[in-house]
């Protein structure tokens, strides 16, 4: 076996690269089409936000419970058919006519991307040797970062060219191809060992309907009040799915989400300081274009450029970052990596309404390269540290992880924004910007990019009481 999977395991990477790619680029292409969507299919844009909000949801509800299927299965099964969900999906958005057709075949795609998602990193870790896991993790981060990098400028170009349906109708020959290649390339393969073991549908659904309450109320918290009945109402069912999913977990022969996982230190901790780096990253991946478009007064163009700055250090330094894990170990990179996130963004709590572009390029370049450093070492501690039995739930678990630290920073920003905004302007709410909410705005921003700082500063002592990573 080992004589076989050595010289393929470079192609089996960019199989799986080819899908993390997709899955990340459409959750930020779609983005740049909003605008294009919502005047084409003449609808409000509290019902387009729902286009980018289900497709989160979807991706975050389902990432755990494919990843314990990937278990069950094998991870040749799930993500093979997680592409070709994917791509029937992308066909079903781009002949939508009318907005709620079109949510709906975002939650669909979702669907498919989840199923992507919760076996990247699991197929990685059984491709390649302990000796070049950290590498490996490196360059997956890389082509993340190349997917969010690549999808806004990608999908300006193609709306240049092209009606928005493109966007989507282009994910379908890649889809089908891939999971072709997939299905060739893992056959035989250690992810391609299914188990005699009952998969916990009660505990999906439970594990499904708790994430997806949380993280409505989370993001939608603060706009429609956090004492509003609809609030109040999911709240308590993401508190009642939730108990109810732990007792089911304790219940069961084989659970989705394994009691024994949650005891392994190197394993816990990292996939904690990967929830906290995410949300103080998104903070400002949230908070920095509202500053740069309004008040320093750049256009859309040249705040998205400024933008790129922080994922394309994300791009060049993941690699690097990986490769120095597989000889350092991941303590000190991680450490090192969530103290430069906070430090970014403690910076960038200070910036004024003046400030030059290349001093506010500079500190959205720490971040990426804080990012970087931190990134590739914790998913290789974290997976490495996961038994192979449970590979599958450990890959869907810091999948998981990344999109609720991406989630909580941008509802933790939000709320903070709009209650200093509120009570420092008399009770007004920000729907708009004017020139003399400057120092208001300012204010607004201070606190809460200082409110990812703090959460950051957290992240420091988590990723350093980890340890050394097993022998």
């Amino acid at each position: 076996m080992r004589t076989r999977e050595t010289p393929n395991k470079w192609f089996t990477f960019s199989v799986v690269a080819v899908g993390v790619f997709m899955s990340t680029l459409d959750g930020s292409i779609v983005n740049i089409a909003l605008p294009a969507i919502m005047a084409d299919l003449q609808a409000p844009l509290a019902t387009i936000e729902w286009v980018m909000l289900i497709y989160l949801l979807t991706i975050s509800s389902l990432l755990l419970s494919f990843g314990r299927l990937s278990d069950i299965r094998g991870r040749r099964w799930v993500y093979t058919r997680g592409l070709l969900v994917f791509s029937v999906g992308s066909l079903f958005c781009g002949l939508a006519r009318e907005a709620g057709w079109l949510i709906a075949a975002r939650a669909f795609q979702g669907l498919g991307a989840a199923m992507i998602m919760s076996c990247t990193q699991a197929i990685v870790v059984e491709t390649f040797p302990a000796s070049e896991r950290g590498r490996a993790m490196g360059m997956i981060g890389a082509v993340v970062a190349s997917g969010l990098t690549v999808g806004p400028a990608l999908g300006g170009v193609i709306l240049h060219v092209f009606n928005w349906q493109t966007i989507f109708y282009i994910n379908i020959p890649i889809g089908v191809l891939t999971a072709t290649a997939a299905a060739m390339l893992l056959r035989g393969s250690p992810s391609d060992q299914p188990r005699p073991e009952r998969f916990d549908a009660a505990g999906a659904l439970l594990l499904a309907l708790s994430t997806g309450t949380f993280l409505y109320v989370v993001t939608h918290g603060y706009k429609d009040g956090y004492a509003s009945p609809t609030i109040l109402i999911l709240a308590g069912v993401a508190v009642l799915s939730a108990a109810g999913l732990i007792w089911e977990e304790f219940h069961v022969d084989h659970p989705i989400i394994s009691p024994s996982l949650l005891k392994i230190r190197l394993f816990v901790l990292p996939v904690a300081a990967a929830m906290i780096l995410f949300a103080g990253l998104f903070t400002i991946v949230f908070m920095m274009p509202f500053y740069l478009m309004h008040p320093r007064g750049f256009s859309e163009n040249q705040a998205g450029y400024l933008m790129m700055t922080l994922f394309a250090f994300l791009f060049v330094f993941a690699p690097i970052s990986g490769i120095l894990s597989d000889k350092i170990g991941s303590r000190m990179l991680c450490t090192l990596g969530m103290a430069i996130v906070a430090l970014s963004l403690y910076l960038l709590s200070n910036i004024t309404p003046t400030l030059a572009r290349i001093d506010i390029a500079w500190r959205l370049a720490l971040a990426g390269a804080g990012t970087a450093l931190f990134t590739a070492p914790n998913n290789a501690a974290a997976m490495g540290a996961a038994p192979a039995r449970f590979m599958g739930i450990a890959a869907g678990t810091v999948a998981t992880v990344r999109n609720l630290g991406m989630v909580l920073g941008i509802a933790l920003a939000g709320t903070i924004f709009n209650v200093v905004f509120f009570h420092q302007s008399g009770g007004v709410l920000f729907k708009e910007y004017r020139p003399e909410y400057e120092p208001i705005f300012m204010a607004a921003f201070r606190y809460a990019m200082r409110a990812g700082a703090v959460v950051s500063g957290i992240g420091i002592v988590v990723s350093f009481m980890r340890g050394p990573d097993a022998p």
